[in-house]
């Protein structure tokens, strides 16, 4: 009984001196940095393919670089893999829920696949996080004013009747 207090104290200290290890943030790897920058310069150039071999990368050198998972869902994005680029926003967001370009990128993927009501829970979580005068929410709402693209025709929808005539 008598080291009942001690054992509490020491117990104090370990969780708090966990707890801040664990939230403290860190800067990315330099090589990380480059090679993100490097997809970054590929994608503006329409170089899909050669930003994601440069994202992916990144990740392998720092795989807790969050920012790559951004970059990666919006690669996934320009070749058309929006439920791809939905798992990477959600890997963005799990790192950081608070993370803006996640949020709205999500809601954008997520209109272009049809799910409207998803994407505007994402434009009222944007709104209540940074308000309607951040970049990300207006972003957002302009996607959703113009609503999702129009479905595409497939070649079996679009097939002729077969017509019999006799010679």
């Amino acid at each position: 009984m008598r080291f009942a207090p001690a054992a509490v104290a020491l117990s104090l200290l370990v969780a708090v001196t966990a707890s801040v290890g664990y939230g403290a943030s860190r800067d990315p790897d330099p090589r990380a940095l480059a090679l993100a920058e490097e997809g970054r310069s590929a994608l503006d150039k329409g170089e899909v393919q050669a930003a994601i071999d440069s994202f992916e990368a990144a990740l392998a050198v720092d795989p807790a670089y969050t920012a790559v998972y951004v970059d990666l869902a919006d690669a996934a994005r320009e070749e058309g893999l929006q439920g791809k680029a939905i798992r990477y926003y959600r890997d963005a967001l799990q790192r950081e829920p608070k993370n803006l370009a996640a949020i709205s990128g999500e809601g954008e993927a997520l209109l272009e696949k049809g799910a409207v009501e998803k994407a505007r829970r994402n434009l009222s979580q944007l709104e209540s996080l940074c308000g309607t005068t951040c970049s990300e929410t207006q972003q957002l709402a302009a996607a959703l004013e113009h609503g999702p693209p129009a479905s595409v025709m497939t070649a079996e929808a679009a097939a002729p009747e077969p017509v019999v005539t006799q010679n």
